[in-house]
C-alpha cells in the first residue's frame, strides 16, 4: 500500500524547501485506472436524470459481450408481475445492445440498464463505460447507483478553493455541477510607497489585512462545507499554506494540496484534479475500513464465510459488506448478487473494492467479507 501524504507534512516541505520541482507529488495527473474528464462529466450529467427517480427499480450491470448470460440470469429469478414486465423490456434492450453497444467512453466494457414504470410506462435507460464495474443485478426503490461512486468516484461532494492574498474562489461540486459559488476579494496594496508609514508599519499592517482576509475566507469555507467529502486547496503563490492554518480541524482533515491550480484553469482540468484526488480518497478509505474489519476479527464482529454472511444479512446482523468489484469471476457469483440486494434492501451498508491488493485479499475469502452490527451464533 503507498504512503498517504498528510496535507500538513505537505505544508511542512513547502515551507522547508524539501521539495524540488522532480519530487512535488504529481496530483493532477490521471492514473491509468482513473476514468477520463470526458466520461466522467457524460455519466455525472445521465446520473443526474437518474437520482430524481423515486419509483421501483431494476438496475442490471454487466460485463460487455455477456447479454445472454445475463438475459438467463434475469429469467431464472422470478419476480412479481410488475417487475417481470420491467425485466422483459430490459432483455429486449440488453438483445438489442449485444449489436449495438453504448459507451460514455471509447470503448465499452460495463453496460449498465434501469427500468422503472413512470404513469403507467416501463421506461428504460441505459449507459456504458470504458470501466469495469460489478456485476448487479438488483431491485430496490430506486436506482441502484453505489457502483458509480465506489468505482468511478461519481456524484460525490467535493469544495475547491483557489486562493492568493487578495483574492479567493470558492466552488462546491457535486459531480460535474458546480452547486454554489462564492468570491472574496480585497485591496491590497503590493508596496510600501515613498512617504507615510514606516516600511515595518506598513508590512505589519498589509500582513493583518491578509490574516483577516483569510479568516473571513474560512468562515466562507465552513459555511458552504455541509459534510463535502474533500476540501481541494490550491492556487499560486504561498497563500494555500498560509490560509490552511486558518481552517479548523473537521476541515483539515479533509483537505488536500492542489497543484498548478490557478483562477484561469480550464474546467477540464479542474475535473482532472478531483477526479484524481477522488480515487486517492476512496483508496485510503477502503484501505481503512478493510483495517478496522481486522481489529473486530477479535471481537466476533466479522465474517468471513459466504454462507455465515448471508445468514447474518438475512438477520439485519451486517453493518457493512466489503465487495471485489471483481466478484463475478468467483465460482458464487450468483449467490453474491443475492447478498447485494439484500444488504441493500436491510439498510447494510456495501462498499466495493478495486484495488488490486485488496482485490486478492477479498478473493481469499470468496469475494465477500462483513463488520457485523451485533455477534452472532
Amino acid at each position: 500500500m503507498s504512503k498517504t501524504i498528510h496535507p500538513l507534512d505537505t505544508v511542512l516541505n513547502f515551507r522547508m524547501g524539501f521539495y524540488s520541482n522532480q519530487s512535488l507529488p504529481s496530483l493532477g495527473m490521471l492514473e491509468s485506472s482513473e476514468i477520463s474528464p470526458s466520461e466522467w462529466l457524460a455519466i455525472n450529467q445521465f446520473l443526474n436524470d437518474l437520482k430524481q427517480i423515486r419509483a421501483t427499480c431494476i438496475s442490471v450491470y454487466y460485463p460487455y459481450g455477456k447479454g445472454t448470460e445475463t438475459i438467463s440470469l434475469l429469467q431464472e429469478n422470478k419476480r412479481s408481475d410488475v417487475v417481470e414486465k420491467i425485466e422483459s423490456k430490459i432483455e429486449k434492450r440488453i438483445a438489442y445492445l449485444k449489436e449495438n453497444p453504448t459507451s460514455a467512453g471509447k470503448f465499452t466494457k460495463t453496460l449498465c440498464i434501469f427500468g422503472w414504470i413512470h404513469n403507467g410506462k416501463i421506461v428504460i435507460k441505459e449507459i456504458g463505460t470504458s470501466k469495469e464495474l460489478p456485476y448487479i443485478y438488483m431491485q430496490s426503490k430506486k436506482p441502484y447507483l453505489k457502483p458509480f461512486g465506489d468505482v468511478l468516484k461519481i456524484n460525490h461532494d467535493v469544495l475547491l478553493v483557489t486562493i492568493d492574498q487578495k483574492s479567493a474562489r470558492i466552488q462546491k461540486f457535486h459531480g460535474s455541477q458546480i452547486l454554489q459559488e462564492s468570491r472574496i476579494k480585497i485591496d491590497l496594496q503590493g508596496r510600501h510607497r515613498k512617504g507615510g508609514q514606516s516600511q515595518g508599519r506598513f508590512l505589519r499592517a498589509r500582513q493583518t489585512k491578509i490574516h483577516v482576509f483569510f479568516k473571513k475566507v474560512a468562515n466562507k469555507v465552513r459555511t458552504m462545507d455541509a459534510n463535502s467529502e474533500l476540501v481541494l486547496l490550491g492556487g499560486a503563490g504561498p497563500a494555500k499554506t498560509e490560509f490552511y492554518d486558518e481552517l479548523n480541524s473537521d476541515l483539515v482533515n479533509k483537505c488536500r494540496f492542489v497543484e498548478n491550480l490557478s483562477f484561469s484553469t480550464p474546467m477540464n482540468e479542474i475535473h482532472k484534479k478531483i477526479i484524481h484526488h477522488l480515487y486517492q480518497h476512496r483508496k485510503k478509505y477502503v484501505s481503512e475500513l478493510l483495517e478496522k474489519y481486522e481489529k473486530l476479527v477479535k471481537d466476533g464482529l466479522t465474517a468471513k464465510r459466504n454462507n455465515v454472511i448471508y445468514k447474518a444479512l438475512e438477520i439485519g446482523a451486517v453493518d457493512t459488506l466489503i465487495v471485489s468489484a471483481n466478484y463475478h469471476t468467483n465460482s458464487q457469483f450468483k449467490n453474491i448478487m443475492k447478498m447485494l440486494e439484500l444488504a441493500k434492501n436491510t439498510s447494510s451498508k456495501i462498499e466495493f473494492a478495486v484495488s488490486p491488493k485488496i482485490i486478492k485479499k477479498l478473493e481469499l475469502n470468496n469475494s465477500v467479507l462483513a463488520i457485523l452490527r451485533y455477534k452472532i451464533k
